[in-house]
């Protein structure tokens, strides 16, 4: 299965200071890199299933993939993707007014200066260069930075706390779904 969508590139700008060991060195400068970014793949979701295609030359990367139960996939928020919306640094938490104005950096916002996402995804299947996950928060040809496998005990933190709107929300999803 091969994309027929337009190849996205992503332009970064990257501040990269001198190491500790350099700044004594009087020659050492702060300079401006540019990173240039591909996808190596695109979220597609024909009927009723949800597909993560990688470009052909990254299918070796699959390889021992089919052996983690989840994945987690970073992708770009590309139909988020304006001027002004990369401005925004702050935000109510899920669109929602009667969480506090936040920074984005404390919130999953799709508003921010580089519009990365992450989700944790279940893996139905490997096959090729498919990976069929159960769900992901991403439309239909929304471009795929990277896939890296979660490592349960790593990918954890046992002293995890959360802000209270945070609780209060999560508590309004369950009663949500309790009635349901």
């Amino acid at each position: 299965m091969r994309s027929t969508t337009a190849l996205v590139s992503l332009v970064l700008s990257v501040t990269c200071f001198p190491s500790p060991a350099s700044v004594a060195d009087e020659a050492s400068t702060i300079e401006e890199k540019y990173l240039t970014m591909q996808p190596i793949g695109h979220v597609r979701k024909p009927e009723d299933r949800t597909l993560i295609v990688l470009d052909e030359k990254y299918q070796p990367g699959l390889l021992g993939l089919k052996d983690f139960s989840h994945i987690y996939v970073f992708w770009w928020f590309d139909r988020n993707d304006t001027p002004e919306k990369r401005q925004v640094l702050q935000v109510h938490p899920r669109g929602n007014p009667e969480n506090p104005l936040t920074g984005v950096f404390a919130t999953r916002s799709p508003m921010r200066p580089n519009l990365i996402a992450l989700t944790l995804c279940k893996v139905a299947s490997v096959t090729d260069n498919v990976v069929e996950v159960e769900e992901i928060d991403a439309f239909d040809g929304t471009p795929v930075l990277d896939i890296k496998p979660f490592l349960p005990g790593h990918d954890s933190a046992s002293d995890a706390r959360v802000p209270d709107w945070f609780e209060k929300a999560s508590e309004r999803r369950r009663l949500r779904r309790e009635e349901e």
